[in-house]
């Protein structure tokens, strides 16, 4: 199979998306579907990202997780700079088809460009009287050093 071999079919009835098996996935008004991305051996949730039909469609063709970077505008290859790839187990799409589910192996077990397993590192305190300012760290200790293993490369969050 070749990328030009994966084509996605146009969405022509509620019947087709929700029960038919045709892949006729629903990007947003900025061509993007949005991706949970978990661990395949436990279930925790390792990211959220975003797919343009060129980013699914690579990920279909080569079984490893890439994305669309939202604040480079590019195709993001996980793992492509620091070799923390995420080879897919499971690729899944929801009853409507306008959401992602990747299940994954991470290849050095880590997925946050911070250093952290998770990107989901930090938990916000709820019901009455804490400070929901202040977050609670759930990881205690990065997985890796993100200097060491991005140099000197620009940090991808943006302000």
């Amino acid at each position: 199979m070749s990328f030009s071999d994966i084509r996605f079919f146009p969405r022509v009835t509620i019947e087709q998306v929700e029960e038919g098996n045709e892949l006729a996935p629903k990007f947003d008004e900025h061509g993007l579907i949005p991706c949970v991305t978990t661990a395949s051996h436990n279930g925790e949730v390792l990211m959220l990202g975003y797919m343009n039909a060129e980013a699914l469609k690579k990920t279909i063709l080569t079984g490893e997780a890439h994305y669309w970077s939202r604040s480079r505008k590019v195709i993001w290859h996980k793992g492509a700079t620091s070799g923390l790839t995420q080879k897919v187990v499971s690729l899944r799409i929801d009853d409507d088809q306008d959401a992602i589910w990747l299940s994954v192996n991470v290849i050095g077990d880590a997925s946050c460009h911070v250093g952290y397993r998770s990107c989901f590192y930090r938990s916000v305190p709820t019901g009455e009287g804490p400070d929901v300012r202040v977050l609670n760290y759930e990881e205690k200790e990065k997985t890796f050093d993100p200097k060491a293993v991005y140099g000197d490369a620009p940090n991808p969050t943006i302000l």
